[in-house]
């Protein structure tokens, strides 16, 4: 089968290329997907589960890409909850082999059943950005109705997303990123703008929780915004700045099958909408992952229509 892999860690993303690899199978507990759409990190290559697993040892050349849309071609022994044919999507196991492949080998508990009216390149969409925001907020934040939110990132894959949630759930959301992203943070909901590049931070006051994506300086300066109680939730690796009085959290995100299922239902009924920048097709792929290709939004790669 075709995949996009990479061998050459000092190579970075210059170093993916289309590749000839076996096509996987199904070990216990496992399905075969056939992807359809798959969804891609930037950072990808710089993480540690692409180069080895998970006793340290190289598995190059590896798949790139951990989230997929599909149909379950083939179920391992002891395989439940799915059957063959069934439209899913969901998040491949760091250490595994990934989904930008005409095939992937998963666990069936990462994946959720994807809805006939939601297009494969959506489901591709959601199992990051939207997993991460449902847990940061809601797992690790504790969201609650009335509080403040300040997001950074917020015309991004993950901030837009976090935005969305977090007005739903009835807070109170304030944005940041550069210049150009102030139309789109707005239009995905938040109420106010801090344009980083232009704006001060400490003239927004307090709030309750601070999502950041940024880390370095950016979350210093909001650790010293975060009101008594409040908590900082990060995906930057290790906290560096913690709140006086309040919490600080970082995490990685886990697939959850109920939390994509509430996800996707939110897409369906028009609470919720995913970003996405750009979608590739799988014979572009390496066009399509480019630098300079990229625009602000989840970067999709459609491998079968």
């Amino acid at each position: 089968m075709k995949a996009i892999v990479v061998s050459d860690q000092s190579a970075g993303r210059a170093g993916l290329r289309m590749a000839e690899r076996p096509q996987p199978s199904a070990s216990i507990n496992d399905v075969i997907v056939q992807v359809h759409a798959s969804g891609f990190v930037p950072t990808e290559v710089e993480w540690s589960s692409t180069w080895t697993d998970r006793a340290g040892r190289d598995r190059t050349p590896s798949i790139i890409g951990h989230e997929v849309a599909g149909v379950v071609t083939a179920l391992g022994y002891g395989t439940t909850g799915l059957t063959v044919g069934q439209r899913v999507f969901g998040l491949a196991d760091w250490h595994r082999d990934g989904t930008l492949a005409e095939y992937v080998a998963m666990e069936a508990r990462n994946l959720a059943p994807l809805p006939g009216d939601v297009p494969f390149t959506v489901g591709a969409s959601l199992p990051i950005s939207g997993l991460t925001a449902w847990q940061g907020l809601f797992i690790h934040g504790r969201i609650q109705s009335g509080q403040s939110l300040l997001v950074h990132g917020a015309a991004g894959a993950v901030g837009t997303m976090v935005t969305q949630l977090a007005r739903e759930a009835g807070a109170y959301v304030i944005g940041t990123g550069r210049t150009a992203d102030r139309q789109k943070a707005l239009d995905f909901g938040a109420h106010e703008f801090v344009d980083l590049a232009n704006d001060t931070l400490r003239e927004i006051g307090g709030v309750d929780l601070v999502f950041d994506v940024i880390g370095g300086d950016i979350q210093k300066q909001s650790a010293a915004l975060i009101r008594p109680g409040g908590t900082l939730v990060s995906i930057t690796g290790p906290v560096e700045a913690r709140p006086a009085d309040g919490l600080a959290v970082d995490f990685v995100v886990e697939s959850d099958r109920a939390q994509l299922v509430e996800i996707v239902q939110r897409i369906r009924d028009g609470r919720l909408r995913t970003n996405i920048g750009n979608i590739g097709e799988f014979d572009d792929a390496l066009n399509a992952l480019n630098p300079a290709a990229r625009r602000n939004g989840k970067t999709i790669i459609q491998v079968r229509e």
